[in-house]
């Protein structure tokens, strides 16, 4: 190929993937729209926006966005401390067995969510644990832990250690020194980890799946209700909400790790 042509070719190239992956959300979008309530019919015959009152309106909905919410909330906490932590001790220490610890971590969110699902689900079985809020909770942080403490081992090895040193130099003690040098270099890392770590577990479908018991979910409910559509542009809605509410966690995220890519210096 010319040079000349390449950047055309590239161009190209990458609107085809946006168009592959964006399509499919935008046709989401039309049909929350649209006046047929029984069937996907393109074009649509009418469209309206009758959906989102009756959306707003059903109960099942809001309970199963309160428990998504719920369930977001605390693995995303719990992966922020034990991912901290994590980081802590895996980025400038050096011991026997620490890359095979390393390589443990990011292993839940390598693994399919199927296997993980399964894994959880004979664990609660063996253990005896009744499914419950908390058993969601913990499946979710499993890979939540994963974002939390890529981003902070990363920044972690970047931090420039005579910060700390001088920190200890000029009499501060460890919580001081954690608190005024370590934290802030940390802090962007950490809220876009929390960010993504947030909108994974909101959306998590298949772990939810074996550790849920009876409890639905926000994706769950979804899916019900593509197996046994009640009101089928209903869930379109739903997942124009969803889309808007994982949009903005994730741009935030990119933003804040695009900001942060220039090391410390």
């Amino acid at each position: 190929m010319d040079r000349s042509q390449a950047p055309w070719a590239l161009r190209i190239a990458a609107w085809a993937v946006v168009l592959f992956l964006h399509v499919p959300l935008a046709l989401i979008i039309l049909y929350a729209f649209s006046a047929e309530d029984k069937s996907y019919v393109f074009p649509p015959p009418a469209l309206t926006t009758q959906w989102f009152g009756v959306a707003w309106q059903r109960e099942d909905v809001w309970a199963a966005i309160r428990l998504s919410f719920s369930v977001a909330a605390w693995s995303t906490a719990i992966a922020l401390v034990l991912g901290t932590l994590a980081a802590a001790a895996l980025a400038r220490t050096r011991f026997f067995g620490r890359d095979a610890i390393s390589l443990l971590f990011i292993l839940p969110i390598a693994l399919p969510g199927i296997i993980t699902g399964i894994s959880l689900r004979s664990a609660y079985h063996t253990l005896e644990i009744p499914f419950s809020f908390w058993t969601i909770v913990i499946g979710h942080a499993t890979f939540c832990v994963v974002v939390v403490f890529n981003n902070a081992v990363a920044r972690l090895r970047r931090l420039n250690p005579n910060l700390i040193e001088a920190s200890m130099d000029l009499g501060a003690d460890g919580l001081q020194t954690l608190r005024y040098v370590i934290l802030p270099q940390l802090g962007s890392a950490l809220l876009a980890g929390a960010l993504l770590a947030f909108a994974l577990s909101f959306d998590e479908v298949i772990v939810t799946t074996f550790t849920a018991g009876q409890q639905t979910t926000l994706p769950i409910w979804m899916f019900q209700e593509l197996v046994r559509p009640r009101q089928r542009p209903v869930t379109n809605v739903v997942a124009v909400v969803i889309i808007a509410l994982t949009f903005v966690p994730i741009v935030l995220a990119y933003l804040l790790t695009r900001s942060d890519e220039a090391p410390n210096r």
